[in-house]
């Protein structure tokens, strides 16, 4: 009988050993991107560099590390995006620039694979981390984008963090919000007095996002931007709309997407690139290259992070550079800004301040 006993408490321990064994060996794998644009390598210190790079690796180490010990791909997200929105470096949350008249408004969304079900706000003056507010209306509203006044009192009600709205002052951004007003154009965020675009072209950079996939196999996709500086009139971009700045779905692809707004709206860009994934089996670096082709035929640039539910993955981008990076089950942060192969980058618990 004793046996017997000992015959079954063994079978169990090994089950369970094989159980936690086959969920470690599960793919997990988080995509993040701090946006594209005009990114000068000789204009791009080196101090500065470190200074992204950190940030990015910080970003990837507190997704990472939701999804190691068994969270959620949505959790992974909002927690990644939220290191990228603290930090003045990125144009969203801290660092995002100024409209014409001289405020902050800011836009984000969520989405998840499984259900597809997604959350936005748009237009948020008084939210520290928007990407929050964009999963609160998600999951505790019956809707999908809130924005302006009404969004920012949801948020409260929710419980979510409120600043003052000068929280989101940083010097370097109300300066290059003077500069556009003088050269009375929209500044292109990571493209400042760099290669100026026409007055008339609506762009932006900064933007920030990421995707993820959990042990679970499901998806998620969000990104949260300040928008554009020097932009009038209520402009609403890409990030907040489901379908083109963001889009997750458990059958295809994740996507988040920085660039021209306007053309990634008139692409349905994020859409666009999954709907090729699960409709046509197009490979996930072909379908975002197709993608930013069809934004460039109509006068757009940017950049599309792609992820699939087997952790097959595809950053791409058709603007000098993109801040970027990636991490998986080895733990090892892959980083890149510029056209060149990411690199490995040391441990990220050592890059944290």
């Amino acid at each position: 009988m004793r046996i017997f006993f000992y015959f079954w408490i063994s079978l169990l321990l090994m089950t369970a050993q094989t159980s936690i064994a086959a969920a470690d060996a599960a793919p997990i794998r988080l995509l993040i991107h701090g946006g594209a644009g005009t990114i000068d390598r000789n204009k791009l210190t080196k101090e500065l560099e470190q200074a992204y790079t950190q940030v990015l690796a910080q970003s990837l180490t507190a997704g990472h590390a939701v999804l190691k010990a068994g969270g959620s791909s949505m959790d992974a997200v909002i927690a990644a995006i939220v290191v990228m929105e603290d930090s003045p470096l990125f144009n969203a949350g801290k660092g995002a620039v100024f409209t014409h008249t001289g405020r902050n408004e800011l836009d984000a969304s969520i989405m998840e694979g499984s259900t597809r079900m997604a959350g936005a706000v748009a237009a948020v003056t008084t939210i520290r981390n928007p990407i929050r507010a964009a999963h609160a209306v998600m999951t505790k509203s019956n809707h999908v984008l809130l924005m302006g006044e009404g969004a920012d009192t949801f948020a409260a009600e929710q419980g979510l963090e409120i600043v003052d709205p000068t929280y989101f002052y940083t010097q370097s951004r109300w300066d290059q919000l003077h500069r556009a007003i003088t050269k009375e154009r929209v500044v292109r965020d990571h493209d400042d007095d760099l290669n100026p675009p026409q007055p008339d072209k609506d762009e932006k950079r900064g933007t920030v996002g990421a995707v993820a996939l959990d042990r679970h196999g499901n998806l998620a996709a969000g990104t949260s931007t300040g928008g554009l500086t020097n932009k009038r009139f209520g402009r609403v971009g890409d990030s907040p709309i489901i379908g083109a700045g963001t889009y997750a779905d458990n059958r295809s692809v994740a996507v988040s997407a920085t660039g021209t707004g306007e053309m990634f709206i008139r692409t349905s860009a994020a859409f666009n690139t999954a709907a090729q994934v699960r409709l046509l089996h197009t490979p996930l670096a072909e379908a975002a290259d197709n993608v930013l082709a069809e934004i460039n035929a109509i006068g757009g640039d940017g950049g599309l992070i792609v992820l699939d539910a087997k952790g097959h993955y595809a950053m791409r981008f058709n603007t000098r550079g993109m801040y970027r990076g990636t991490i998986g089950n080895n733990g090892i942060a892959r980083i890149g800004i510029f056209s060149d192969a990411e690199t490995p980058v040391a441990a990220p618990s050592s890059l944290e301040q």
